[in-house]
């Protein structure tokens, strides 16, 4: 299967960043190059385009379709939260603009090996970067009852979590969980027929809690934000596409947080803590896909993009 992969609001994330032909950019997740391809029409002889990628079929995919573009565009395969070392490794201290899409390529989705779908059976793998030697299977044979529960809880926001965690220790206990199927298995017992008769796939929350606990989804994220405004020029723009709750989340308040940071009491007349405003936050409420788009591509319904502006004179 090809790398396949519908970039959600893809003009809207482009725009966004007001780009410059002769400025440098950052994908820091590059996918299939989809939102990259787009950004680099826009840019002249002089400007650069570095994508990110921990896929290794994503960084062959990327390099393929962004051949065209020849040296304005340089690949790297690494974490988007290693951000600061890929470009002081490439002699570039500040850029025009960054973006990331979190969202789970249809490749990954699609590819049953890949162990990140719920709709076939397969080995229980869905890590992002396959250097990495520990897989969902391991977290669902090793982790106690309780650390199950609150991945489930926390970042799948299941309400059944409690009793899909004790069914997956009894079905352990017989035999190891290895693939998607058996999963699937565990959770649909752990959870009410007429509630499964009446949602969508039982499994799908547990699996996304899964994946973002082997991955460090939310971790990296928290981690990467103040960093990336940190890489930008004056005037630069950091633009994050979310899909669930608990990102968006994160990626408001950490813009907030950047743009509003005093920690001084309310009642002090004067600001003494020090901090200053690193800039602004672009997207008051997030930007959100059309109705067409919507309708196009159904992975696109739960998409908030969300975008800050970084000040003159901040750090």
């Amino acid at each position: 299967m090809d790398f396949g992969h519908t970039s959600v609001l893809l003009h809207e994330t482009i725009d966004s960043l007001h780009v410059k032909p002769d400025g440098i950019y950052v994908d820091g997740t590059l996918g299939g190059g989809g939102h990259a391809c787009t950004l680099c029409r826009k840019l002249g002889e002089k400007g650069r385009l570095i994508g990110i990628d921990q896929d290794a079929d994503a960084i062959r995919a990327a390099g393929e379709r962004l051949r065209e573009f020849g040296d304005r565009v340089t690949i790297v395969r690494s974490n988007y939260v290693d951000t600061p070392r890929v470009l002081s490794e490439l002699g570039i201290p500040a850029v025009d603009g960054i973006y990331l899409d979190l969202g789970v390529s249809s490749y990954q989705l699609d590819t049953p090996e890949r162990g990140f779908t719920y709709r076939e059976d397969a080995p229980l793998d869905m890590r992002m970067d396959q250097r990495q030697t520990r897989t969902a299977a391991d977290l669902v044979n090793h982790l106690s009852e309780m650390e199950l529960y609150r991945i489930i809880r926390d970042y799948g926001e299941e309400k059944f979590a409690k009793n899909i965690a004790k069914h997956i220790v009894r079905m352990r206990q017989e035999a190891p969980i290895l693939t998607t199927g058996q999963l699937i298995e565990a959770i649909k017992a752990a959870i009410p027929m007429r509630v499964r008769a009446a949602g969508g796939h039982p499994a799908k929350q547990t699996f996304q809690a899964l994946r973002i606990e082997l991955n460090g989804e939310l971790k990296v994220l928290e981690a990467s934000i103040d960093q990336m405004i940190g890489l930008l020029k004056p005037g630069g723009r950091l633009s994050i596409i979310t899909f669930h709750s608990l990102e968006d989340r994160i990626v408001k308040n950490k813009f907030r947080e950047n743009e509003h940071p005093c920690t001084c009491p309310p009642e002090f007349p004067v600001c003494v803590c020090g901090k200053k405003s690193r800039g602004r936050v672009i997207t008051r409420k997030p930007i959100l896909p059309s109705e067409t788009e919507m309708e196009e591509n159904r992975r696109s319904k739960s998409a908030k993009l969300r975008v800050f502006e970084k000040a003159a004179g901040s750090a």
